[in-house]
């Protein structure tokens, strides 16, 4: 049935953490040699209105046939990536050693698959996947003819099947998930939610009807990658190709880019744009997601922060789906690429059983793929800690997320200051420049082997509160979420143009102050915000973190006018804030531990 494939593995390449892969080489028929072996298939399928192929490779452990069959583990690739790069083509390795039957693709649109980027739309990426569900439930045949018999099933045709991977292979899991019941164990890593938010993201609470502030560089990056597949996998299938204006992602994704690109957010063009955003997420479709369900999302994440797997849990635990959440240290921002933090999971290297998340994830499959019900599959909810230098002592764990426990208050001198009574009146403002003025990061800079400058303010384009020396470490786990009040003329006069881009934009960050005065933003999270309503006092929401803020440091809450890493204001917009006792901003935090 099978055919050995000789490996080659391509270097990390600048697929936004993905690692693209030299082209497959064909070799003779396969052997057992060693604990497994490899099949290359491919699987016409019909996604879209479209009839794609899958190239996949199939992982059969020694000794697994139809008298003795063994569950499936599924797997794709990030964004940009194939079946081949460094941590799809682990999955297909780590598990099938650990007695798994093996299934990993290469999704659409990358690799030798075919079809358009569709941002994995439950309805194209999910379906075929699905069609490859049917595969190892023995219900279909590859091209080739070569079948799956021996697989665990629970029903005729419903194998014991799950699924792993990161970003773009992560949100697949959802997709397919929603539309396939037949899966019995996800585990989505560093993946979204709503790529409304996670792209044009509005930090303001109750903001999600007023567009969001484009985050150009991963965006672009990301884009940039898709229509270049010409440059990164020659003769493509024609099925890739869509047109000269939108060359090989979906229509609607290309005129979304377009949109957020062009600066302007007129009403009839952006409910178009936040309605396929929303359509093609998470977020329009977890009702549908009845699969147990492990989140692995990282903290050093620019592009899908905390926050996203944090909507996810929140919802799938609402509506009754088995679900637990671990934030491991590595995302897209730190780690992809580089060695992974002492004991954490490095998916190019496989090592489950010696770092905390692989365990977590073997025991989970264990569980709800080989149905040992005495496994513990660990705490609801877990999360990394830089500061604790023991490897085996690293991840704290809990029942439940922290509550927003610790309230400080903006005082007008300046202060972040722990009791409204000493909240001092004092009104202080800034004016944003036509360029940017505040630097948070270089999206893509780790990816392709650059230094990023340290995080930057302008002075008069920003203001900032801080508080005195901490008598006592401060671990801050979480969103902190900060309601204020400002006052722009300009904006007011503006808000209610009839495009969303005429409404204020202010990016809220919190710094660590050293007691030599050194700043850190921690993890280079801010949070955009367009101003719903700049006439009314408005909430938001930060980026999540997991952050000791040691005894003797200040905690310094900013708001900027502007940030490199995103598009800003249209024309000049003054802002005041008046603050007092009796209607002060406040800064409420997530504290572990109180």
């Amino acid at each position: 049935m099978s055919r050995r494939v000789p490996r080659s593995r391509a270097p990390l390449a600048l697929a936004l953490g993905a690692a693209l892969a030299a082209p497959l080489a064909i070799g003779p028929p396969a052997s057992a040699a060693g604990p497994y072996t490899v099949t290359p298939l491919k699987f016409t399928v019909q996604a879209g209105g479209r009839s794609c192929t899958v190239d996949a490779d199939l992982y059969r452990p020694a000794g697994v046939d139809r008298e003795h069959p063994a569950p499936a583990v599924l797997g794709t690739n990030g964004f940009g990536g194939s079946k081949s790069d460094g941590s799809t083509d682990t999955i297909g390795k780590a598990f099938a050693r650990r007695g798994y039957v093996s299934l990993v693709y290469s999704g659409l649109g990358f690799g030798r698959s075919g079809c358009l980027i569709s941002l994995d739309d439950p309805d194209i990426d999910g379906a075929a996947a699905a069609q490859l569900v049917d595969f190892l439930g023995g219900k279909r045949a590859a091209d080739d003819g070569t079948t799956a018999d021996f697989v665990t099933l629970d029903a005729p045709g419903d194998p014991r099947v799950g699924m792993i991977g990161g970003s773009y292979g992560g949100a697949v899991q959802l997709a397919t998930a929603s539309v396939d019941h037949r899966l019995d164990a996800l585990v989505p890593m560093i993946t979204w939610n709503d790529l409304a938010y996670s792209l044009d993201p509005n930090s303001a609470v109750g903001g999600s009807g007023v567009p969001g502030v484009f985050k150009w560089q991963w965006t672009n990056g990301f884009y940039l990658i898709g229509e270049g597949q010409p440059l990164l996998q020659p003769s493509l299938d024609p099925s890739r190709v869509n047109s000269l204006a939108c060359l090989h992602f979906v229509t609607e994704a290309c005129r979304t880019v377009h949109t957020l690109n062009s600066g302007s957010y007129p009403a009839d063009r952006t409910a178009e744009l936040l309605a396929f955003a929303r359509r093609v997420s998470p977020v329009s479709y977890l009702h549908r997601v009845r699969t147990p369900t492990l989140l692995v999302q990282g903290q050093a994440d620019t592009l899908f922060n905390l926050n996203e797997a944090t909507a996810t849990y929140r919802t799938l635990r609402a509506q009754g789906t088995p679900v637990k959440m671990i934030w491991q240290s590595w995302g897209h921002s730190g780690g992809l690429t580089g060695p992974a933090a002492a004991g954490e999971l490095d998916l190019s290297k496989g090592n489950l059983e010696t770092s905390y998340v692989g365990r977590r994830v073997l025991a989970w499959f264990d569980r709800h793929l080989r149905k040992r019900t005495d496994v513990d599959t660990g705490p609801a909810f877990a999360y990394y800690r830089d500061w604790v230098t023991d490897p085996n002592r690293t991840y704290a764990t809990a029942d439940h997320l922290p509550a927003l426990n610790h309230t400080l208050y903006l005082s007008g001198d300046g202060k972040l200051v722990d009791n409204r009574d000493k909240v001092a009146r004092g009104t202080r403002g800034y004016t944003n420049w036509l360029i940017p003025t505040s630097h948070s990061e270089g999206s893509l800079a780790g990816l392709i082997g650059l230094r990023d400058s340290p995080p930057r303010d302008t002075k008069g384009t920003y203001l900032d509160w801080t508080s005195e020396p901490l008598e006592r470490p401060l671990d801050v786990v979480g969103a902190p979420r900060a309601t204020l009040k400002v006052h722009s003329p300009k904006a007011e006069r503006t808000q209610n143009s009839g495009d969303a881009a005429d409404k204020l934009v202010l990016f809220a960050k919190i710094y660590d102050v050293a007691p030599d005065g050194t700043r850190t933003l921690v993890r280079r999270l801010v949070a955009p915000v367009r101003v719903p309503d700049v006439t009314k006092s408005f909430t938001v929401t930060l980026p999540g973190i997991v952050h000791r803020y040691e005894t003797g440091h200040r905690l310094r809450f900013v708001i900027a006018a502007s940030d490199d890493a995103y598009f800003g204001n249209r024309g000049i917009k003054p802002v005041t804030v008046v603050g007092g006792p009796r209607e002060p901003g406040v800064l409420r935090l997530p504290v572990a531990g109180s």
